[in-house]
């Protein structure tokens, strides 16, 4: 016996498609949402396919953005010789933060990953050795601090080896095995601070 109807059914099994949202949490956001008026609904959704529509890729440092070049690298007071490399997006609004890096940054989508047939041409590695050009000065690896985080440090430890640019790596203030999404604002700065070098 079907308890919901097949629409409602399938906006709850929408909703417990995404990241951390199970059945429970499904049903009080698709009843949420069917209380509301139409109005608020369609300007909900509106809301989810303008970001869809107008979001890009900055084209100097691979984040998400609603322009061609990001906020971060159109500012002229943030230093262009020290770039900080990330996994995700998301980890670039930690790092913000802890107000400790004044660099710029550059994003992956990801982390070279044999078990899940990720190879490094699936990230945006070539985009990062494109960046240096002679003014970098350093790139400070924050990927995470898991083995598949570690496996890209090491490569992008020996991919700019060549090039002349100090590679570190962000200290181990963050717990290994966890997310940098998740480190609070100290945590991160002291990572930052306490960098080393990859050798």
């Amino acid at each position: 016996m079907a308890f919901y109807s097949e629409s409602v059914a399938a906006l709850i099994e929408k909703f417990s498609s995404l990241p951390g949202v199970g059945k429970k949490s499904a049903q009080r956001v698709a009843f949420y949402l069917l209380g509301q008026s139409s109005e608020e609904v369609e300007a909900f959704a509106e809301t989810i396919l303008n970001a869809k529509r107008n979001l890009c890729f900055c084209k100097v440092c691979q984040n998400m953005s609603d322009k061609e070049i990001c906020d971060v690298c159109a500012n002229p007071s943030r230093d262009p010789g020290v770039i900080c490399v990330v996994e995700d997006p998301r980890d670039v609004v930690s790092i913000e933060r802890s107000l400790e890096f004044h660099g710029r940054y550059h994003v992956l989508h990801g982390v070279i990953s044999p078990s899940r047939n990720i190879r490094p041409d699936d990230i945006r590695l070539k985009e990062l050795v494109a960046r240096i050009d002679g003014s970098v000065r350093e790139v400070i690896v924050a990927t995470n601090l898991t083995v598949e985080g570690e496996t890209t440090a090491m490569y992008i430890a020996k991919l700019l080896a060549p090039l002349g640019v100090t590679v570190s790596r962000i200290a181990h203030g963050l717990p290994v095995g966890g997310d940098i999404i998740y480190a609070d604002e100290i945590t991160l700065a002291k990572a930052l601070a306490g960098r080393t070098v990859i050798s």
